[in-house]
């Protein structure tokens, strides 16, 4: 069992506790929340209340959070493109539609199921059994190079280089509408969507440092091909920023146009360059993701 405590400040006094605790405790939807509450997990001042308790300045709330039962994550024979592999680490490139790992609704099928698989018990173990190997992401309609360590030696390494963003990492993006300038730098902090756990947002407030940089590729009638480099590496970082600015990504359902290009099954982002210090030779090291077949015949179309 897991105990949370929370002392309510004015900005928050007259909020519903469900609506209040989902913003706080952005890791668990807003369901599991009411279900906490439902099931007398959640007290205010040591008393059980409801969901639709209205918080008060002051009120100090205590939530019990039950150990998870966590599911088997099995191995699968799933086809790996795999640019890189050493005894520390593999350089994946990421398919379309495929979960990096798993979480809930997604517990088979994932790149964890098909790591699991080619590398048998060697990878780190430092992210849980849930997680193993696993030290970044990318989304699962982004394609593109990931890195997937073996030991925990590697991990520690890649995940010190990512903390202190030295590691390399150049994407590839269609965007709404023509950009005007050649180049340019989005320095805006990102932090949870404010009303919609499921997003992110530029949030001056309670967001994150972040710093995406952009260059032109190619101009289109409407759209722009880009390249976009991270400093930092925040949750949705490039499609949260370029929205913000007006030119979303092309497909993008969460934060772009929704109506527009229904045909696209997610963003046309793909994390095509990433290059970092190996943990072993102490090497700079660098790979390139091929660009997918569905982004080149995309591009093509706008020619």
């Amino acid at each position: 069992m897991n105990k949370y405590s929370f002392q309510v400040d004015e900005k928050s006094n007259g909020y519903r506790i469900d609506k209040y605790l989902s913003n706080e405790m952005s890791d668990y939807s807003r369901a599991y929340i009411q279900k906490l509450i439902k099931d007398s997990n959640v007290s205010v001042n040591d008393k059980i209340v409801k969901s639709n308790y209205k918080l008060n300045a002051n009120d100090l709330i205590v939530i019990q959070v039950p150990d998870n039962q966590e599911p088997e994550i099995l191995p699968e024979d799933i086809s790996l493109d795999i640019l890189y592999e050493d005894q520390d680490l593999l350089i994946v490139n990421k398919p379309k539609g495929m979960v990096v790992h798993p979480s809930a609704g997604h517990y088979t099928k994932t790149l964890v199921n098909a790591v699991l698989f080619h590398c048998k018990n060697d990878l780190s173990g430092i992210n849980g059994v849930l997680r193993p190997g696993i030290v970044h992401r990318i989304d699962m309609d982004t394609t593109g190079a990931l890195i997937v360590c073996k030991n925990d030696f590697s991990h520690n390494s890649i995940a010190a280089q990512l903390k202190e963003h030295t590691i390399t990492r150049k994407y590839r993006a269609i965007v709404y509408g023509v950009i005007k300038e050649d180049e340019g730098v989005i320095d805006a902090p990102i932090g949870r969507h404010p009303i919609d756990r499921k997003k992110m947002a530029v949030n001056e407030k309670n967001g994150k440092h972040a710093v995406t940089h952009y260059k032109i590729i190619k101009r289109f009638k409407d759209t722009t091909y880009i390249e976009c480099q991270l400093e930092t590496g925040r949750t949705h970082q490039i499609r949260v920023h370029m929205a913000s600015i007006q030119h979303p990504l092309l497909g993008d359902q969460l934060y772009g146009h929704t109506r527009k290009n229904t045909k696209l099954l997610g963003q046309t982002l793909h994390a095509m360059t990433i290059g970092f210090i190996h943990p072993r030779t102490n090497k700079y090291m660098e790979f390139e993701a091929p660009l997918p077949e569905y982004f080149e015949k995309l591009l093509l179309s706008f020619e």
